[in-house]
Formats: structure tokens, C-alpha cells, sequence
């Protein structure tokens, strides 16, 4: 489980185990935090693995859940490797409000993105 701004123990151990030096946590569902029907949320994350898969980058599926606001949870994907900039580009194509990016301290970061 991820939490802004508390190290975690088993991301530090996957930039080690993958030799990266850091990592993004992003979804495409929901563009601008609009409640949008299930298959095109699917269509969307589809679209973003795509994306992924083109940047030869390693991902892993995740649920990204707020921890006290009640929104649904959001299918979504940790990226290894994934730099900062390219991270904020992505979440911007896909019409996102934020990105959690944790560097080489494996402490994520909530990345505001408007």
C-alpha cells in the first residue's frame, strides 16, 4: 500500500530488484475526477497500458483508493522507471488531476497536474 509521503518498504525493494530510481502510480479512469461509465474507464486504462507497453516500461496493476473521502477506487498502474516529467505528461493525456511519483527514497509524492 501506498501513502503519500511515507516511505515504503517493498517499492524501495522494486527499484532495486528492477534498477530503477523511481516510479509512478497513475490511472486513466475518472478523467478530471468525473465519475465515467466502467467500460469507458476500461477503454481508457487499456489505452494507457498501451502507452506503457510502448515506453518498454515494467508496470503492475493497482486499485488506487482515497483513504478517507469515500471516491471509488480506480484501477491503476505502478510504473518503474517512470520519470517525474514523463509521469505528469502521461497523466495529462489521459486528463488527470494528479499522480503519486516516488523518487529513489521510495516516498511517494501526490503531483498536482492543473
Amino acid at each position: 500500500m501506498l501513502r503519500v509521503g511515507q516511505f515504503n518498504p517493498q517499492l524501495d525493494a522494486a527499484h532495486k530488484a528492477h534498477r530503477v530510481r523511481c516510479s509512478t502510480f497513475i490511472t486513466a479512469w475518472n478523467p478530471y475526477s468525473r465519475l465515467t461509465d466502467a467500460a469507458v474507464n476500461a477503454f481508457n486504462q487499456a489505452q494507457l497500458a498501451r502507452e506503457i507497453e510502448r515506453r518498454g516500461l515494467t508496470f503492475f496493476p493497482g486499485l488506487g483508493i482515497h483513504p478517507f473521502n469515500g471516491w471509488p477506487g480506480e484501477e491503476s498502474f505502478l510504473v518503474l522507471g517512470l520519470q517525474l516529467d514523463e509521469g505528469r505528461e502521461l497523466g495529462i493525456a489521459f486528463q488527470q488531476n494528479a499522480i503519486m511519483w516516488a523518487g529513489a527514497d521510495a516516498i511517494p509524492q501526490l503531483v498536482l497536474l492543473g
